[in-house]
């Protein structure tokens, strides 16, 4: 779909990865409505696009159904329609075990990466099948093509929001919306600060368990050139790549492999004892 003219919600606009594709999407001629939690992370994104009327921001707590309900309202009477939603907003759990983890803990991480796109999406939905074209972008991630040890609630919640992408596309494949699921690999991002995570200097959740770390503008770019071409999937980085195809073909290996790799940031707990014949 053309971009230039076009008006975008984007979640998580007030920092990282959605707010390179607000700015991107600006840069291509759009108008943009930026919706985060943090008022002041939507202002820092207000200063950086300098761009005037085309960009509304919206402080709202992606959890809050009522408050989400309400957004087409706000974002409508700023630029009058809506043709594309892009969910990029999302958070980490502490880096531990799913036995150190509180039950609120894994609910919020579920509450913010599922249920805030399934909200936007609710809201919004309506809407994009009004228009004669019009893109739903659900940002996913590479921790929902395989396992990573210390983020298994967040993994949950984004391979959530892989299948209910994908079931978006089954659903509206004869629609005019165009739906596509986004695989980042990792991403240089502020995502655990933003998480409210203390992970002890260990900045690595699941987008950022690998050296092959892609700048979040370059994601950004890659995500806004979704919108425009409107593929099933994109994965975001060469170890995104990587991971899908080898998550494919030995899952057992690329789950182990991982293991592997994170039982430094982990503890030891497990490295005398053995696995499990099957």
């Amino acid at each position: 779909m053309e971009i230039s003219g076009k008006v975008f919600v984007v979640t998580g606009a007030g920092n990282g990865i959605g707010r390179e594709v607000v700015l991107a999407l600006l840069g291509r001629g759009a108008r943009v409505a930026g919706v985060d939690v943090s008022e002041a992370g939507l202002a820092e994104t207000t200063k950086l696009a300098d761009a005037g009327t085309r960009l509304s921001t919206h402080a709202v707590d992606l959890t809050d159904r009522a408050a989400v309900d309400a957004l087409p309202e706000a974002v409508t009477a700023a630029h009058g329609q809506v043709d594309g939603l892009l969910n990029v907003a999302g958070i980490i759990q502490p880096f531990v075990r799913v036995e150190d983890l509180t039950h609120e803990q894994i609910e919020k991480v579920m509450a913010v990466n599922f249920w805030g796109v399934v909200n936007s999406v609710k809201a919004f939905l309506p809407h994009l099948l009004g228009r004669p074209e019009a893109a739903l972008v659900n940002v996913s991630s590479m921790g929902a093509l395989a396992p990573v040890p210390g983020q298994s609630a967040y993994g949950a919640s984004k391979a959530a929001v892989k299948l209910f992408t994908e079931g978006l596309y089954a659903e509206l494949k004869d629609t005019p919306v165009r739906v596509t699921v986004v695989f980042p690999g990792a991403v240089a991002t502020g995502i655990a600060t933003n998480s409210g995570v203390d992970i002890a200097g260990r900045d690595q959740p699941a987008e950022q368990t690998t050296p092959k770390t892609t700048p979040a503008p370059l994601a950004a770019r890659q995500i806004v050139e979704a919108v425009q071409s409107g593929p099933y999937r994109i994965t975001i980085g060469s170890d995104a790549r990587m991971l899908d195809r080898f998550a494919r073909l030995a899952p057992r290996r690329a789950t182990e492999m991982i293991a592997d790799k994170m039982r430094s940031l982990l503890g030891d707990r497990g490295a005398g004892s053995e696995r499990p014949s099957a």
